[in-house]
């Protein structure tokens, strides 16, 4: 009987295969893609559960599997799949949350025409990230991670008779690719330094996440702008994973990437698209490590990048009037958080995180979905309010994940995950900065989580008639919300369960531990203490009012106008880089039109004229002198042949006539 790692691979290959039948159906068999789509990673979720289920056999459980592809020269290029406690958390998180968010999909998209299409795209998405989660070779991840961004480009677009939507895709992809080229160069310089591999485990201490002291020594002492080699290759890397996962300044795809279904919005910033880039850098953590530890220039910039977006997402958040958006926001604010955690040396908060986050963003999301679909796709929070009595299911499900978003004490998951990357940070010997940072930027979650609920479910309502979501909807939001809630049990510090797998070290019950850092969780009860209150306080008023005026607004100023304008970026950089892009193309426009193109038509004509001259040469000079000699040769050849005529009585007779004349000619010569 094969082991688990020799069929790992069907994981990601199952959704692939329905994506590629589902593909294949013709629209009068299109009802079978979501049978398809749900089956194939219905069994990818088992199967996940089962790698899982074989990593708790022992403590840092790790076993991989690599085969040759092709060859380069005498190198052999080989990729892999690998299994430890890393890729099995994220394996069961990214299958079962996509089973729940394609179940919920039935309902949501069923009034679309073209449903068949949109499963393909969901398989085709999924497959792509668990690909990601599997590999052991970094040129496998990589090609994982492009699929991933071609397939959030079609499911962002999937409504393309939109142009809301078909510019929101366009830009997702542009907007990644950029750093995705800063991944690609890393990968290449990489590969170049690193015994020509890119595998992250063999056999050998010849994988680059197990490296031979010979080659950490040559990465660490060839330094590049005053940067270990390696440590420049991980910032390469790091672009990569500032693009997927929204990291500023790369943040501006994601809030428009809401233009697609609300599934979609769930699976990328749930378990696929978004996690990607957080994986990747808890993936590289020896590279980490390698490039001088946290305190590092590579930790810092890491960890700076990452305060900065989690500040920015949760003051962006504050403004928006879209359900989506806000969601958006916050996603692109947690995402800071995760990374903020990789900086500082957190790579198991930073996953552990990752992992709360994947269940309640995807709780949130389809909860949002719900929303909208029993208000008629109206996404606008001014015109909704009073849902909590006619939504009753979705009401407790989504305030359970805001709960968890929030951060509220104790019985919630997102707490205590938020609560290690507080403590990772909290260490950071190289400054506080990034821990009180996070402490705003978990205050201003609290507030416009309870700002949302405020408009979206107290008051009266302000919008059209409501009515709940089918049970094909509603069952997945229960089902999320009752995880989030029990994955407390193996989340708290009397029992870290979740950190002590990830990080493959042994695990004891000890309620001690519980209050072990009671200043930090005290800080943390304050913050979501004040942020729900002042939000209480500030839009307690008369719901109807909200329809008007945010109170908030009232408050900020033009500050609010700042937020809701999302602080100009997209402005900003269609005035700084889109116009002069714009305007370059048109340069190289006219360049190669009148200054290009002249100069091949100039030497076109150049080439017509020579070869008029050569035509002329040749047919005027060269051809009618050679024909005139030629013409002459035959002349006297003609004249030659008639004496040549093979005759010897003729010859003789010439000969006698010679003789003669040539005796006359004596003779006339003596007697002068």
């Amino acid at each position: 009987m094969p082991s688990i790692i020799d069929i790992l691979w069907l994981i990601p290959t199952l959704p692939l295969m329905a994506a590629v039948i589902a593909f294949a159906l013709p629209k009068s068999q299109t009802r079978w893609s979501p049978v398809l789509a749900i089956g194939g990673i219905g069994i990818s979720t088992l199967l996940s559960l089962a790698a899982f289920i074989t990593t708790l056999g022992s403590i840092s459980y790790r076993a991989f599997l690599n085969v040759p592809w092709f060859n380069i020269g005498w190198d052999v290029v080989e990729i892999g799949w690998v299994l430890d406690p890393l890729t099995a958390a994220m394996l069961v998180m990214v299958s079962f949350v996509s089973t729940l968010i394609f179940i919920f999909s039935i309902g949501y998209i069923a009034e679309d025409d073209r449903k068949g299409r949109f499963f393909c795209y969901l398989s085709f998405f999924a497959a792509a990230m668990l690909g990601i989660v599997i590999s052991n070779s970094l040129l496998l991840l990589f090609i994982c991670w492009e699929l991933v961004g071609l397939a959030s480009y079609l499911l962002i677009g999937f409504w393309y008779h939109k142009p809301s939507a078909a510019a929101a895709a366009q830009k997702a992809f542009v907007v990644t690719r950029l750093g995705d080229v800063g991944f690609f160069l890393g990968m290449l310089w990489l590969y170049a330094h690193q015994n020509s591999t890119l595998l992250f485990y063999t056999t050998g201490r010849t994988g680059i996440l197990d490296l031979s002291p010979g080659t950490l020594q040559y990465l660490q002492a060839n330094c590049m702008c005053g940067l270990p080699l390696v440590g420049a290759i991980t910032l390469l890397i790091f672009c990569g994973a500032m693009g997927k996962s929204g990291q500023f300044p790369l943040h501006v795809w994601l809030p428009d990437a809401m233009e697609g279904p609300t599934p979609v919005s769930a699976l990328i910033h749930a378990a696929t698209m978004v996690a990607a880039g957080v994986f990747l850098m808890a993936r590289l953590h020896p590279l980490m490590d390698a490039a001088g530890g946290t305190t590092s220039l590579t930790a810092c910039i890491i960890t700076t990048i990452g305060t900065i977006t989690a500040l920015l997402g949760a003051l962006l958040a504050l403004a928006q009037m879209d359900i989506k958006r806000i969601l958006a926001y916050s996603t692109v604010s947690q995402l800071g958080f995760m990374m903020m955690s990789l900086g500082v040396g957190g790579w198991v908060a930073a996953i552990f995180h990752l992992l709360t986050h994947g269940c309640f963003k995807a709780l949130l999301f389809l909860g949002a979905g719900s929303v909208i679909h029993g208000n008629h796709h109206e996404q606008d929070i001014r015109h909704m309010g009073g849902l909590a009595g006619k939504m009753k299911f979705t009401f407790v499900t989504f305030a359970v994940g805001m709960m968890a978003l929030a951060g509220f004490p104790f019985l919630f998951s997102g707490f205590w995950s938020k609560e290690a990357i507080f403590h990772a940070t909290s260490g950071w010997s190289v400054s506080i900065w990034p821990f009180w940072i996070a402490v705003f930027a978990a205050f201003f979650t609290a507030f416009y989580m309870t700002r949302l609920m405020m408009y979206v479910f107290f008051g009266t309502a302000r919008g059209h008639r409501t009515h709940e979501s089918p049970a094909v909807m509603t069952v997945p939001l229960m089902i999320l919300a009752s995880i989030i809630v029990l994955m407390s049990v193996v989340c708290t510090p009397a029992w870290p369960w979740v950190e002590g797998y990830l990080a493959g070290l042994p695990v004891t019950y000890n309620w001690e531990h519980l209050v072990e850092g009671w200043d930090v969780i005290l800080l943390s009860l304050f913050i979501v203490t004040m942020g729900v209150g002042s939000c209480w306080w500030l839009y307690a008023g008369p719901s109807d009012a909200l329809a008007q005026t945010d109170p908030l607004q009232e408050v900020l100023g033009r500050t609010f106008g700042w937020l809701q304008g999302r602080f100009y970026f997209d402005e900003l950089y269609q005035l700084v880089f889109v116009r002069n892009f714009y305007l370059f193309s048109i340069i190289s426009r006219l360049m190669d039109r009148w200054v290009w193109g002249s100069a091949v038509s100039v030497a076109g004509a150049l080439v017509v004229g020579f070869g008029w001259v050569g035509r002329f040469m040749d047919e005027f000079v060269m051809r009618r002198s050679f024909d005139e000699g030629c013409l002459g040769f035959l002349s006297t050849g003609k004249v030659l042949a008639t004496i040549q005529s093979g005759d010897i009585s003729r010859y003789l007779r010439i000969l006698a006539a010679a003789v003669a004349l040539l005796a006359a000619i004596l003779f006339l010569k003596g007697l002068s």
